[in-house]
């Protein structure tokens, strides 16, 4: 998997990817995995943000980008979010990758490879199965250095090595 180099994005990708990991950064002070997302109506609106809640909320599914996908649907009274693009610091997983096609999504942007549990570039990828039905358009590496530091400091301190 080729990752984006970071000069290949706008500067409003670089706006957007800076807010997700703003959220990425409330989850570590939450105790939470630093994960955050937002989404960004085609107006260039942020209609919502999330970060991970999964300890706080006792809720496996509770990933940055589910929640940042149901405040969305919720803002536009309906589930279908054509045109609007998603942030996230970390590739999303499969199920997170799933809810992107069918929330109709129109991009999904990522930071951080995960290598581990990744399902947009690095285990497989459901945003570009053509099996799935649904295509959404994607891109992965905007600010990967900043959002995998944010992960690896966390993961550092959690094992007590900081």
């Amino acid at each position: 998997m080729e990752l984006t180099p970071d000069w290949a994005f706008s500067a409003a990708d670089h706006a957007a990817m800076g807010e997700a990991l703003a959220e990425a950064s409330r989850a570590e002070a939450a105790g939470e995995v630093p994960v955050g997302a937002i989404v960004v109506a085609p107006s260039g609106e942020v209609v919502a943000r999330a970060h991970n809640r999964r300890e706080s909320e006792r809720d496996p599914t509770a990933h940055a980008e589910l929640l940042a996908i149901r405040i969305a649907a919720r803002y536009r009274s309906d589930w279908r979010l054509d045109g609007h693009t998603l942030y996230v610091t970390l590739e999303p997983c499969a199920m997170c990758a799933g809810a992107c096609g069918l929330a109709r999504l129109d991009c999904v942007v990522w930071g951080a490879p995960d290598p581990g549990a990744g399902f947009v570039g690095s285990l497989g990828n459901l945003l570009d199965d053509p099996r799935t039905g649904v295509r959404v358009r994607w891109r992965g590496g905007l600010r990967a250095a900043e959002a995998s530091a944010l992960l690896e400091g966390f993961f550092a301190k959690l094992r007590g090595r900081l």
